[in-house]
């Protein structure tokens, strides 16, 4: 038996193959992958990425723009900066974890906004 496994092992090395480009683009491929990125072409800024997280965090719009000022320090913000200025835990938590995605590329806001239930 172990006989058979060995030949087959040695019969299949040479067999095996790595995929080309071609089978990687075939049709229906990407279908996989996030949807056409159309609806999520926005400059983001505060305001945008504050409004696309929703969940009362719209709020503090004014508040963020007027300390923190620039979009890019917002993604890098501590939540002690943010308990400084008043903002609440459960709000806190949910701008980092938002800004934690969208550094990592994983979500963005959408261009038209979210309809409250």
């Amino acid at each position: 038996m172990a006989m058979a496994w060995r030949q087959i092992i040695t019969n299949t090395k040479g067999a095996v193959s790595i995929p080309t480009q071609q089978a990687i683009s075939t049709p229906g491929f990407s279908r996989f992958f996030s949807k056409s990125s159309s609806r999520y072409l926005v400059k983001v800024g505060i305001p945008e990425f504050l409004n696309g997280i929703g969940k009362g965090v719209e709020a503090h719009v004014a508040k963020l723009e007027s300390e923190i000022g620039d979009f890019h320090k917002l993604l890098v913000t501590r939540t002690l900066k943010l308990k400084k200025l008043g903002i609440p835990c459960q709000q806190r938590k949910l701008i980092l974890k938002y800004a934690h995605k969208y550094r990592l590329g994983l979500w963005r806001p959408r261009a038209e906004p979210v309809k409250a239930k």
